[in-house]
């Protein structure tokens, strides 16, 4: 290939090829041809301008995704980023701010990360996007966003009491335990401790940030610092208790079938500090040791109805109410269940049992009077209970025959009249154990005579007065006389 180069001095494109002679032996050297000047063209203006409006439209697009200049957040310049990049360096500032703590010695610095602490960036840049983005140039140059800053307190803590271990002294909590001698729940006080007042210097972190500077200087003199348990919660926690020792037991329906004795219910509760709460607690192993033992107190036979009848079956009076039987039914998780209760906070365990139907039983009493043999019978249910003899009415005042029924009854009176001279012309005082039938004829007690088997009345049926005390009690209004030969 010829290697070619402009003349020197060519003036123009027209001026001819001139060839060099060899140098030391070399090939020629041509000189080329000087090339006319090429003529001035307008593309370049066009893409010129295209490239501008290219970079104007760019511009106008990052608008609206940028927050808008002069923007800050807890002290950082978040104007010109992204939510998500202005997110990112709150985050990152707040992670490496330093901390000195002072008190007397030398400083101990701590960054921010080490305890614990955190902002909510994501959604403080999101809002500040969204109240002042670039496009809006309204919304430039805002106020400072306040960021708050959470310093994680067991993160804190622990960070702190290794590092400034004088500052820290615990606290003791409020307790609740059982008192034997009152048989009831009782308090011991809260013991308040010291440490570092973490809220103090969340502030001062949030304070120092939000005026731009990279580090904070904090005291860390000790603080007092309450018990996680107060004596007021303490004392809620006892006064629960207490208030469930005077209903706790198990209930057949609304009645407490087998009360437990508050002792007892304090071997099945526990009052224990979970992360700073006061919470009940409950043994179902030993709720099972009285649970073996609720049979015995909860099963019982049904008591029969008894009650007295005439002979229409009308009730006359009631001697026994029936009550009805009863036993024990599945307890197979009465403990758990008791168990859970008490957790919950309540004391009433019901209890399931089958019931034993009770027998009603009636007795047909009656009082039979043979004037013939002068004897009084009591019956029941046509069995003779027993019998006695008796001085009915004499000639000319003879105990009337027929069936009639006991009416009025009275422990004592007067029979007669004091005037002799009136009818019946007898006055007998104190008469017992009077039970009319007939008029004006009762079955009585007699004081005055013990010809027994004889009639000696004025029509009624007289009897010695233990004998006559026995039947009023035996007999109520209503019961049947039959009177007869």
């Amino acid at each position: 290939m010829t290697d070619l180069a402009a003349a020197p001095g060519a003036a123009d494109s027209t001026a001819s090829t001139e060839v060099l002679p060899p140098i030391d032996g070399e090939r020629p050297v041509e000189w080329a041809p000087h090339e006319p000047a090429p003529k001035k063209h307008r593309t370049g203006l066009w893409v010129g301008l295209g490239v501008g409006a290219l970079l104007v439209s760019a511009a106008a697009a990052a608008s609206l995704i940028l927050i808008a200049p002069g923007t800050t957040i807890a002290g950082v310049a978040v104007g010109g980023l992204t939510p998500a990049a202005a997110a990112e360096a709150v985050e990152n500032h707040l992670a490496a701010t330093q901390i000195s703590l002072t008190d007397g010695g030398a400083d101990v610095v701590v960054s921010a990360s080490e305890l614990g602490a955190s902002i909510d960036a994501k959604s403080l840049a999101d809002t500040a996007f969204a109240e002042h983005p670039m496009w809006n140039l309204g919304a430039w140059l805002p106020e400072p966003i306040a960021g708050e800053i959470v310093l994680d307190p067991e993160v804190a803590h622990d960070t702190l009491r290794g590092l400034v271990p004088s500052a820290y002294e615990d606290a003791i909590d409020a307790g609740v335990s059982f008192d034997a001698a009152s048989n009831t729940y009782a308090t011991t006080p809260a013991v308040a401790g010291t440490g570092i007042d973490l809220d103090a210097l969340t502030g001062a972190i949030s304070g120092a940030l939000a005026d731009g500077a990279e580090a904070v200087s904090y005291s860390s003199a000790p603080a007092e610092a309450p018990a996680a348990i107060s004596d007021a919660d303490a004392t809620a926690v006892a006064d629960q208790l207490n208030g469930m020792l005077k209903t706790i037991g198990f209930y057949v329906g609304d009645e407490r079938t087998v009360p437990v004795d508050p002792a007892v219910a304090a071997t099945w509760i526990d009052v224990v500090d979970a992360d700073g709460q006061l919470e009940i607690t409950a043994d179902a192993t030993e709720i099972q040791k009285t649970v073996a033992t609720l049979a015995e107190q909860v099963d019982r036979a049904p008591v029969d109805a008894k009650a007295i009848v005439n002979g229409s079956g009308t009730v006359l009076q009631e001697l026994t109410a029936g009550v009805t039987g009863r036993t024990l039914g599945d307890t197979s998780t009465l403990a758990a269940d008791f168990a859970t209760r008490l957790e919950a906070g309540e004391a009433v365990q019901p209890i399931e049992v089958d019931e034993v139907a009770f027998k009603e039983q009636t007795l047909l009493r009656q009082i039979d009077v043979n004037l013939s043999t002068q004897r009084v019978s009591a019956i029941e249910n046509g069995v003779v209970v027993d019998s006695w003899s008796v001085s009915s009415g004499t000639t000319g005042y003879s105990t009337h025959t027929g069936s009639y029924s006991v009416g009025w009854k009275t422990s004592s009176q007067n029979m007669g009249n004091r005037d002799l001279t009136k009818a019946p012309y007898y006055f007998q005082p104190d008469v017992k154990w009077v039970m009319y039938f007939n008029g004006d004829q009762a079955l009585h007690g007699v004081y005055w005579h013990a010809n027994w088997g004889t009639p000696m009345s004025h029509g009624c049926v007289g009897m010695p007065e233990w004998r006559a005390q026995w039947l009023y009690n035996w007999t109520p209004q209503g019961v049947g006389v039959n009177v007869h030969y």
